[in-house]
């Protein structure tokens, strides 16, 4: 439950609103339940992760990231696993193309609670907040938000 395959057409289409950040020479092999992704590329293992705005380097090979995911540690900062586990403890269950989503996004101030995520289709989820993270990734810390715009495509 903690990580999901996607279908790799659906991971490219949702990432259509993260073009701001540099996927070149990388592909996505695997994401989160919340709709995180991993990509392998020549020069090691990358992690997209959506509430932070950002594509980090987080080790250098899949042996490598296996290690780190296998420690709590790994599992806490990169799969969510304690929001995750309770996710599904209070019957959030993913189907396929769908992941963990939070109701409002944490980086509008929503909190990182059970009672902030929902189930939403995994295109769509990633889609809004790739939107939203180019709209208010260079806004200084603690600034106000009062609107974000979201396209439909």
């Amino acid at each position: 439950m903690l990580l999901i395959k996607q279908d790799i057409a659906a991971i490219w289409q949702a990432l259509e609103a993260w073009d701001w950040l540099d996927f070149a020479e990388k592909e996505p092999f695997i994401t989160t339940c919340f709709g995180d992704v991993f990509f392998e590329s020549k020069s090691g293992i990358f992690f997209l992760d959506t509430l932070a705005g950002s594509l980090e380097k987080v080790a250098s090979s899949k042996d490598g990231l296996q290690e780190i995911l296998n420690s709590e540690e790994g599992q806490d900062h990169y799969l969510m696993a304690g929001l995750a586990l309770a996710a599904q403890e209070n019957g959030l269950t993913i189907g396929e193309g769908e992941c963990l989503d939070f109701k409002v996004s944490p980086v509008l101030g929503g909190p990182l609670t059970i009672e902030n995520i929902n189930v939403m289709p995994f295109v769509v989820s990633l889609h809004i907040a790739g939107q939203i993270m180019e709209q208010v990734k260079d806004l200084p810390p603690g600034t106000k938000i009062s609107k974000v715009t979201v396209d439909g495509a």
